[in-house]
């Protein structure tokens, strides 16, 4: 290969591969020096290649110790100081330079190798630098290829693993459409590069809310956190510190377009937004809805327990199917919630009246 057609393939891998063309060089002059090395034992070679014109050169190459032992790869420091003052002990002495006959053949093979497993490691380690600063974001493919347990999703440079267990229950993926999808973990191993991907963490809401809601991105309204029942509820809750900003409208939108989209995002799953409090009885209360004329009392605050008392329609709204909205405000409040009539209230002691 002539020296300039060797630049333009260095320029290419790099636009194309994401490779640094320092990695490239290195790996090339690693390539042919172990290359010559097979073909001739006598001399310890080092390749040097121009970064500019593309030009390659090998010389003989000695490293400076205290006493030889080796006489092909090291030369005496007093030997050496006779070149050049500078030089000491674990220097490397380029010398005379090296015209190898018949290089041919087995050295571009063994330099393709070599320089083909460079370029791989180097890859791999450009896609992991690029995914892990990806690690619990949002990420966006192309559904490219199913298996029994998988979907494989198309991220660009490499394939995320979507489990067909981190899908929302419910929902039907097709081929070849777009997807997105929560970066779980990121990590390499001797195959390659896995990216785990979800739609069921409770995080791929959050992210979704962050995408969808611009007030999310200046500040303005905070999520204080988010609880999920995939594919049947989540509880979102939300506050601002601005008195004149409203959290739950702007999580709503226009006429609800905001929240629309991100319910049709979520198959349909239904999404309660929540207005967060310091007041842990008020939080509770918030993150119970729809339930509504409730009476919270804060049992225990150092092991977190609080009683709900409700009746009627609320009482099993409070609960929800199977007890899922409380479980769910639970999660969201961090407060174990026990949920009791005004009956159950009194045998404990407790005399409500209730509205």
């Amino acid at each position: 290969m002539k020296p300039d057609e060797f630049l333009k393939a260095v320029d290419l891998l790099e636009k194309e591969k994401h490779i640094d063309r320092e990695v490239i060089f290195e790996a090339m002059e690693l390539a042919l020096t172990s290359a010559y090395k097979k073909m001739d034992v006598t001399k310890n070679a080092k390749v040097i290649i121009n970064r500019n014109t593309g030009d390659i050169r090998m010389f003989e190459c000695k490293i400076v110790v205290k006493e030889v032992e080796n006489e092909i790869t090291e030369i005496s420091l007093k030997d050496a100081k006779k070149l050049d003052k500078e030089y000491v002990e674990g220097s490397e002495v380029i010398g005379e330079e090296i015209i190898p006959q018949d290089f041919g053949r087995v050295a571009a093979s063994t330099a393709k190798q070599v320089v083909i497993q460079k370029i791989r490691e180097a890859e791999r380690n450009s896609i992991i630098e690029e995914f892990t600063q990806k690690d619990g974001e949002l990420v966006t493919g192309i559904v490219a290829l199913e298996d029994v347990d998988n979907y494989y999703i198309d991220l660009g440079r490499t394939n995320g693993i979507l489990p067909k267990k981190e899908l929302i229950p419910g929902e039907v993926i097709k081929m070849n459409s777009s997807i997105k999808a929560y970066v779980t973990k990121v990590e390499s191993n001797p195959k390659g590069t896995v990216i785990l991907l979800s739609r069921a963490h409770y995080n791929f809401v959050k992210r979704l809310f962050e995408l969808e809601i611009p007030e999310l991105h200046d500040g303005s309204v905070l999520i204080w956190g988010v609880a999920r029942d995939p594919g049947v509820r989540s509880k979102v809750a939300v506050y601002s510190e601005y008195a004149n900003i409203d959290p739950i409208g702007c999580c709503i939108g226009e006429r609800g377009s905001r929240i629309a989209n991100i319910i049709k995002e979520l198959n349909g799953e239904k999404l309660d937004i929540i207005k967060y409090d310091e007041d842990r009885e008020v939080f509770i209360k918030n993150a119970l809805n729809p339930a509504k004329n409730l009476h919270v009392f804060i049992l225990d605050p150092k092991k977190q327990e609080a009683l709900v008392i409700a009746e009627g329609d609320d009482f099993s709204l409070a609960l929800g199917k199977k007890g899922g909205n409380v479980r769910l405000a639970s999660k969201l409040t961090k407060y174990r919630i026990d949920i009791k009539n005004s009956e159950q209230a009194k045998e404990m002691g407790i005399n409500i009246k209730m509205q």
